[in-house]
C-alpha cells in the first residue's frame, strides 16, 4: 500500500518477507526452511509470496522436528549457504537447545574461526493475544546470554526490512526475533506500529545500533519493540505533565549498544528500563547494571525497571493484561523518578 505523497507503507510481515526475497534474488546461497514457511507463507506472515516465487527447492516446508531442520540449517551454513530457518515461536527453544547452544553458537570457535556459520534463526516472540504460556514469551535474554550469536529484535517495519538484509548478509549466526503482535496481520490486533514506511530496494540497518526514538532531558526510557512503543506512548502522556522523556529503541541485545544509553543517562540523570521478558536475570538487569558500573555517578536517582513477574504467561487476558507492562505502568514509573 502507499500514502497520497508517494510514501511506500508496508506492514511488519510483509516487510521481512520482501528483505528476504530481495536477498533470496541477489544470492542464490539464500534460502528459507522450517514448518510452514512454503504455501502458508508463515504462521506469522515472515515468508508470505516465497514459495510462489522462487520454489520448493529454496523455500523448504519441514516435518515437525526443530533439531533436525534447525541441525540441517548449521550444516548447510558451515558449507558456505546462507539459510534462513524459522523456529515458529520462540517458546519452542527447549528441544532443539543443543544444536542452538552447542553447534550453531559454538562452531566458529572451535573451528578456530575456520568454519562460519552465516545463518539467521528467525522466531516468533511476545504475548498479549492470550496464547497462554508455551506460546507467549520473548525471552530476550536466553539467547543474549549465549555467546557466539548476534541477537536483534526490530520494532518497526522499516528496521524489520533493513536489520534482515544486515542479518542473512552477516557472516556470524543472528537469532533474529520478531513480535507477533507488530507483524500486522489481519487476525491478530490491529495496532498503528505494525505498519510503517518501507523503501523499495535494498538496504541495511546496522545491527547493534540502538537508536534515540524520542528526544528528552527529564529521564531516560530503555525498551525493545513492543515495549518501546509504550514507552513513546507513556511519553506523550508525560510531556502533558511538563516532563521530558528520551525513548531508546535498543534494537538489538548483541551487540548491545552501551554507549546510546550511556550518553543518554549523562544527559537526563534517570533510567527505567522496560521489558516484556522476565524480570529476573533479564534485559532490564543488564542494561541496570552496565549504566550503575560505568555511570553510577551520573544518576540522580536510583535504576527503575518494569519487566514481567516471574510466572508463566497466563492464558486469561485481564491476568495477561496485568503481568505485561502497559503504557499506563511506564508512565507512572516514569513520573516516579522524576518526581524522586
Amino acid at each position: 500500500m502507499s500514502t497520497s505523497i508517494g510514501k511506500r507503507l508496508l506492514t511488519g510481515n510483509k516487510a521481512l518477507a520482501e528483505a528476504i526475497a530481495l536477498e533470496m534474488e541477489r544470492d542464490d546461497h539464500v534460502f528459507v526452511m522450517g514448518e510452514d514457511v512454503g504455501v502458508y507463507g508463515g504462521i506469522f506472515g515472515a515468508t508470505e509470496g516465497l514459495f510462489a516465487k522462487f520454489g520448493a527447492e529454496r523455500v523448504r516446508d519441514t516435518p515437525i522436528s526443530e533439531t533436525g531442520f534447525i541441525g540441517a540449517a548449521i550444516g548447510a551454513a558451515a558449507e558456505g549457504m546462507r539459510p534462513i530457518v524459522e523456529l515458529m515461536f520462540v517458546d519452542f527453544f527447549g528441544v532443539c537447545m543443543d544444536q542452538i547452544y552447542n553447534h550453531m553458537a559454538k562452531i566458529h570457535y572451535m573451528s578456530g574461526g575456520h568454519v562460519k556459520l552465516p545463518m539467521v534463526l528467525m522466531t516468533a516472540v511476545g504475548g498479549g493475544y492470550s496464547d497462554a504460556a508455551q506460546h507467549s514469551q520473548t525471552l530476550y535474554a536466553t539467547f543474549a546470554h549465549m555467546p557466539g550469536l548476534k541477537v536483534v529484535a526490530p520494532a518497526t517495519p522499516y528496521d524489520l526490512k533493513g536489520m534482515m538484509i544486515a542479518a542473512i548478509r552477516d557472516d556470524n549466526p543472528v537469532i533474529f526475533m520478531f513480535h507477533k503482535t507488530l507483524q500486522g496481520l489481519g487476525w491478530m490486533d490491529q495496532l498503528d506500529y505494525s505498519i510503517g514506511v518501507v523503501p523499495e530496494g535494498s538496504y541495511t540497518v546496522p545491527l547493534g545500533q540502538a537508536k534515540v526514538v524520542r528526544e528528552g532531558t527529564d529521564v531516560t526510557i530503555v525498551g525493545i519493540q513492543m515495549m518501546m512503543h509504550r514507552a513513546v506512548e507513556a511519553a506523550k502522556q508525560l510531556e502533558a505533565e511538563g516532563i521530558q522523556a528520551e525513548v531508546i529503541d535498543l534494537r538489538s541485545l548483541v551487540p548491545l549498544d552501551k554507549e546510546t544509553i550511556l550518553d543518554s543517562v549523562r544527559k537526563t540523570h534517570r533510567l527505567l528500563v522496560v521489558d516484556e521478558d522476565y524480570l529476573s536475570y533479564g534485559m532490564t538487569a543488564e542494561i541496570a547494571a552496565v549504566v550503575a558500573q560505568e555511570a553510577l555517578y551520573d544518576l540522580e536517582v536510583p535504576i527503575a525497571r518494569l519487566a514481567v513477574p516471574d510466572v508463566p504467561i497466563p492464558y486469561s487476558r485481564p491476568l495477561e493484561q496485568a503481568i505485561i507492562p502497559s503504557v499506563e505502568a511506564i508512565f507512572t514509573a516514569a513520573r516516579q523518578l522524576v518526581q524522586m
